[in-house]
């Protein structure tokens, strides 16, 4: 017999896809619904419904809970999570008579709730009013919906085995022993796990430590059954069975330093058989390491709150404010590109901030009292505090400010850029999660500061921190592609590269005929990435990890012992 082939274990990659998709299980439940039955209490039912271009169309339903005003369903709802997207989801409850069909009238209407999938996800768990029609509340009646991330790449564990005083299946020679491990299903399926490389003629085999993802191995639950056996391996084909054990991922943690565990491997039919049978040896678990990679929804739900600051362009190039050709021209019946560009992205953003308060600066203008040039100002002129009150106070502080400044230039934005840099680098000095920035600049044409603006993203690309640029209007915006690493490394004029890509740019022109939906989701696709770059980075992990263990990072590859 030959050496047998080590356990391999394909690359891994710990930077994930720019774009977040991830799976959402939502559970619901209610209180205090309305009684709409006369003899009993109300059969309620929840419709899951989602928003499709303005059409709400259902996705799922509950089961029916007989006579209950406090239902707790059993129904779990799965969606594919986009951090890109605004996902509007409807909740609505019905009291079902005799069928699981939803009635027409009125009053078997309990009550509905609209929200945002990303509103759910950023705080783990919602409770909501129940709305009649016409915003009418459904007296006390509440719904709450808890979410949960079911997948990502965050997780795997590495694992060293070996055996003492294995019994000895050969004539001539010792054993050649090899562990296979299976997970016990639910369904009482049994799938190999992981099978490791023979050990020639050994009865003390130490076997190469192998890696395995937690959902491959217990499916994340630290109670799941383990089936070990050992082998004696047979080049036939025709194993002789030493013994097997019973395992689960939670007795594997019992390991620490200096301390080992270890099961007894037995023979059923040694022990049914032979009085004084012990066991034919011992397995042993030398080591176990876990690695953690956290996912961007781990952060998220951990509790990371996203900081969102506009920086808006005022330079001349833009035109006069007051001629409808103006750039900044505030059309009554139709908002402008930079107004679309702001809403499209702020509405992404804003159900990652609790306090909904963002800043807005400006740049290129001369500003009041003395009308000197400013490339960073607050557009609501409050130096102290720069923060508006939601997309809206945004979009109201920069229609007021217009009348009040006059456009200049140059256009200058590294000023901006070190600003935000130096309010997010305060944060990261706090060595938690908590908090994370992103900065839209909306400009008409190419920066002129490109050396500075350069060099401030190197500076800003160690700090919790991401830029998305939007150019408005027709200009040749070529020049800021050097500005976007997907290209290339951004260097420094000195040469120095970016610790990380975290620029974004989007000609403006590109979605003039799409729907904002789009432009937010092409800007933003890159931000989860990026938060979970600079975190991992910075070996921070989420203030709260939702759970104990996590999805995978890779899926082992099992090798079959070869002569």
């Amino acid at each position: 017999m030959n050496e047998a082939q080590e356990a391999t274990s394909p690359a891994t990659s710990l930077s994930g896809p720019a774009t977040c998709v991830s799976k959402v299980e939502l559970r619901v439940s209610c209180k205090a619904l309305l009684d709409r039955d006369t003899l009993n209490k109300s059969d309620p039912c929840v419709v899951l419904m989602v928003q499709n271009n303005g059409q709400w169309i259902e996705l799922d339903r509950t089961e029916v809970i007989k006579s209950n005003l406090h239902p707790v369903f059993a129904k779990v709802f799965g969606l594919d999570y986009y951090f890109e997207e605004v996902q509007k989801l409807r909740f609505e409850v019905y009291d079902i008579h005799g069928t699981h069909s939803i009635g027409t009238r009125d009053d078997d209407f309990l009550g509905g709730m609209e929200c945002t999938l990303g509103q759910i996800v950023a705080q783990k768990k919602m409770i909501k009013p129940l709305l009649l029609k016409y915003g009418k509340y459904a007296g006390k009646s509440t719904i709450t919906v808890h979410a949960e991330e079911i997948s990502g790449n965050n997780g795997y564990v590495e694992l060293s085995f070996c055996a003492k005083k294995l019994d000895d299946k050969d004539l001539f020679s010792k054993s050649d022993p090899f562990l296979e491990i299976f997970r016990m299903n639910d369904d009482g399926t049994e799938q190999l796990v992981h099978r490791t490389e023979v050990i020639k003629n050994n009865l003390n085999p130490v076997w190469e430590p192998f890696k395995v993802s937690l959902i491959s191995l217990c499916s994340c639950d630290e109670e799941r059954k383990l089936k070990c056996l050992v082998w004696d391996y047979d080049s036939r084909g025709k194993h002789d069975f030493i013994g097997e054990f019973y395992a689960t991922f939670r007795e594997m943690q019992k390991i620490s330093s200096g301390n080992k565990v270890s099961w007894d491997c037995l023979n059923p039919k040694y022990k049914q058989k032979k009085r004084n049978y012990k066991n034919s040896g011992v397995v042993i678990l030398s080591d176990l390491k876990l690695h953690r990679v956290y996912s961007f929804l781990d952060y998220i739900m951990g509790g990371c709150q996203i900081h969102f600051t506009v920086a808006i362009d005022f330079t001349a190039s833009n035109g006069d404010p007051r001629n409808s050709c103006s750039l900044h021209y505030i059309n009554p019946y139709q908002p402008n590109e930079y107004l679309k560009a702001l809403i499209a992205v702020g509405e992404i953003c804003q159900d990652y901030d609790s306090d909904k308060r963002f800043s807005a600066l400006g740049f290129g203008a001369r500003i009041p009292p003395n009308y000197e040039v400013s490339h960073d100002f607050a557009i609501n002129f409050n130096p102290e505090d720069d923060e508006c009150e939601g997309i809206q106070g945004v979009v109201e502080a920069y229609q007021n400010c217009l009348p009040k400044i006059q456009l200049y230039g140059p256009t200058n934005v590294a000023p901006i850029i070190n600003r935000i840099a130096k309010v997010a680098a305060g944060d990261g000095n706090i060595k938690d999660a908590s908090r994370y920035h992103i900065l839209l600049i909306l400009t008409d044409g190419v920066v002129t500061d490109m050396a500075d603006t350069r060099e401030a993203i190197v500076r800003a690309s160690y700090q919790p921190l991401s830029i998305i640029i939007v150019g408005v209007g027709n200009a040749d915006f070529t020049d800021m592609q050097i500005l976007d690493g997907d290209d290339g490394v951004l260097r420094s004029p000195k040469g120095e590269p970016v610790l990380r890509d975290i620029v974004q740019f989007v000609p403006f022109r590109d979605f003039k005929t799409a729907s904002p939906a789009a432009l937010a989701k092409c800007v933003l696709a890159e931000v989860p990435g990026q938060v979970v770059e600079y975190f991992s980075h910075k070996a921070i992990s989420p203030m709260s990890p939702i759970r104990e263990l996590l999805t995978p990072i890779l899926s082992p590859v099992a090798t079959t012992p070869t002569e």
